[in-house]
């Protein structure tokens, strides 16, 4: 499969709302570095293209794995769901670039006896969640609480929690968290 890493950076680059020149000037390259690469005139090596999303900035794989074309997407099929974990737990996520987002929305799915680990887990921003299907044991802080379809949990991130499916059926929650930090 060949990826058009030139169409892609010029789809980054009208997504952010730069022109060539500034993501020049950010980068520390060249105008026609960016104009070269972006008409697919040259192919750069991989330090050149880090050097070059570092202007944005963003991360290789995510430059590879997201789609940047123009179009906001507003409805989304279960088939375009980014699946971010595949496993014990499983997470889909509403879309796949979370690029410039202050809000990042989860399909979660623990599977039996599925934890998300002894280390608890802290972050800034706030979560809040609703269980749609099974139990979840929910701790947040000295606080833990088992949770059923319908309940549901809001807290600040930074304080120390974590989630673990009580019962035989997967427990199954959407979930919310500002800023994305999954």
């Amino acid at each position: 499969m060949d990826i058009d890493v030139g169409a892609r950076l010029s789809a980054l680059r009208a997504q952010h709302g730069i022109s060539q020149r500034e993501l020049a000037k950010r980068a520390g390259v060249t105008n026609g570095t960016i104009s070269m690469i972006e008409q697919n005139r040259t192919s750069p090596s991989i330090g050149s293209l880090k050097k070059v999303l570092d202007g944005f900035p963003i991360a290789m794989s995510e430059f590879f794995a997201n789609d940047f074309s123009s179009r906001r997407k507003i409805f989304f099929d279960e088939a375009d769901l980014a699946r971010i974990s595949e496993g014990k737990i499983q997470y889909k996520q509403i879309g796949r670039d979370l690029t410039g987002k202050s809000l990042q929305v989860l399909h979660e799915t623990y599977n039996p006896g599925a934890d998300t680990g002894r280390n608890m887990l802290t972050h800034q921003g706030e979560e809040a969640g609703i269980v749609v299907k099974g139990k979840l044991e929910v701790t947040v802080g000295a606080e833990r609480r088992i949770l059923k379809e319908g309940d549901a949990f809001y807290f600040e991130s930074h304080q120390p929690h974590r989630f673990k499916c009580i019962g035989d059926e997967p427990a199954v929650v959407v979930s919310a968290c500002t800023p994305p930090s999954f």
